[in-house]
């Protein structure tokens, strides 16, 4: 089975990342450090996924290279833990999510980008 939200552009629910952040006084330039800090996208190869709505199964089989600490991301959301989803594409998308709740909840970039 696949999720409709491995079809979705990336480009869609990228302001809705931005916006839940900009509502708890956090911003863009987080929101893009995050997404930087898991997918390895810089800011130009950011912008051109968002210009060509690459859907989320191309934009994550297109980042330069996946941190290699997304194991130590831990924790519920949509009610899933997400170290324990078994598809790889839905467990990075739950990773992204699951940053951006932390961002939206006042964590430090240092704890949500796992620093030492």
């Amino acid at each position: 089975m696949t999720h409709k939200i491995f079809s979705m552009p990336f480009a869609k629910v990228y302001p809705l990342y931005v916006q839940k952040a900009q509502r708890k006084n956090r911003t863009q330039a987080e929101v893009d450090h995050i997404i930087s800090w898991l997918t390895g996208y810089n800011q130009t190869q950011l912008a051109e996924q968002l210009i060509n709505h690459h859907s989320f199964e191309a934009f994550f089989a297109q980042a330069p290279k996946m941190n290699p600490h997304t194991h130590l991301i831990k924790g519920v959301v949509c009610g899933v833990r997400v170290e324990q989803i078994d598809d790889p594409l839905m467990q990075k998308i739950r990773y992204l999510d699951k940053l951006i709740d932390e961002l939206a909840k006042g964590k430090t970039m240092d704890k949500i980008l796992r620093s030492a």
